[in-house]
């Protein structure tokens, strides 16, 4: 396993960061692979595949340099370099754009695993590079950005929550669930790759960095800067598709839409108006309660809502189901709108070298 030896100091000034260009290169990662693991990723894909897929066979040098620079188990240093605090896109792949030819070859033969194809001798290959993920920012990513950042933000309120109740190791486990954890003596898994453990120096920036496909990998720039990219607990959201809302949950959710995640209004793609219409009958049925975080409001679960949230659990119930069926016959479905709803236990409205 790879891990990374972090000291007190440096975990407890670590921090969340929204990186427009880990988002973009997440969304590169999953355009390559061509398929997704949530609803969202697919419709995503069906709007964006065909034109990624033209933009490549328009150029087989770009096409071949994809897989390359993604690799196996370590992707190219210069493709991917770690986002500073606060950094935009467009400085971050400036840093793609100005790698020497020579430092992106090596990289190529290190993410291969040995020689570099014909293909990929172009001195031009850095340039190649950061014109495709401008393509990617520009065409796919950034006419969503707005609802992609709330998504993230949620996600970082809901993980920072967690600090409070199952401190900074119940953190590190969730990050990239069967990979990280926290193995104690201030060692950090961040992989299963059998690398060699890297002690991160004092002084150094440790970055969690959330993004909406679910995708994930870890990197550092030199001794200075150390990142974690972790899917979020929200998905992308599907504004096509609506999903009805499972019999019994009308009352409480309405009619409109079931609440799906726990990042509410981006992922639901409901209005702000329409998430507090389903937040009040939550509010009402003493299921949530309301805490006040900076300029976050918080809705955490109630011992009911705890009680539901176990209730609808999938398995739960279905002994009893299996026996009495429903006055249709069937089996009765469970609440798993609500429990994904309801999953990490907290949501918020806000106000106002490296490895697959």
């Amino acid at each position: 396993m790879g891990s990374w030896q972090v000291g007190t100091d440096t975990l407890a000034r670590s921090r969340f960061v929204l990186s427009p260009f880990a988002e973009t290169f997440a969304s590169l990662r999953l355009l390559c692979a061509g398929t997704g693991a949530r609803p969202g990723e697919e419709a995503w894909l069906r709007a964006h595949l065909p034109g990624y897929r033209a933009r490549l066979a328009a150029d087989p040098v770009t096409a071949r340099l994809v897989p390359a620079a993604l690799g196996t188990s370590w992707i190219a240093d210069f493709f991917c370099p770690t986002s500073c605090v606060g950094e935009g896109f467009e400085e971050t792949v400036a840093r793609v754009r100005a790698a020497g030819a020579g430092e992106a070859r090596a990289d190529l033969r290190v993410s291969l695993r040995g020689r570099l194809p014909a293909v990929l001798e172009p001195d031009d290959l850095p340039e190649r590079a950061s014109a495709l993920l401008t393509y990617v920012w520009e065409e796919t990513v950034r006419p969503y950005w707005e609802r992609r950042r709330r998504v993230l933000e949620a996600d970082v309120v809901a993980r920072t929550a967690r600090v409070s109740q199952g401190g900074w190791a119940a953190v590190l486990d969730s990050l990239r669930p069967g990979m990280t954890r926290w193995l104690g003596d201030s060692r950090f898994q961040v992989n299963l790759n059998a690398y060699p453990p890297r002690e991160i120096a004092a002084g150094a920036e440790l970055l969690f960095m959330p993004v909406t496909p679910k995708t994930s990998c870890i990197s550092w720039e030199g001794r200075e800067r150390y990142a974690v990219v972790c899917p979020c607990l929200g998905v992308l959201a599907d504004n096509h598709r609506r999903r009805p809302v499972p019999a019994g949950l009308g009352a409480l959710m309405g009619t409109a839409r079931a609440l799906s995640t726990t990042q509410l209004v981006a992922v639901t793609g409901q209005d702000l108006g329409s998430v507090g219409r389903h937040l009040r009958v939550l509010l009402d049925a003493g299921l949530v309660e309301r805490q006040r975080a900076g300029r976050s409001v918080l809705y955490v679960r109630t011992a009911a809502g705890e009680v539901l949230m176990e209730a609808s659990a999938p398995g739960t119930g279905d002994r009893d189901a299996g026996r009495r069926g429903d006055r249709t016959g069937h089996r009765r479905r469970p609440l798993s709108d609500l429990a994904r709803t309801m999953e990490s236990g907290t949501w918020s409205v806000t106000e106002g070298r490296r490895d697959p």
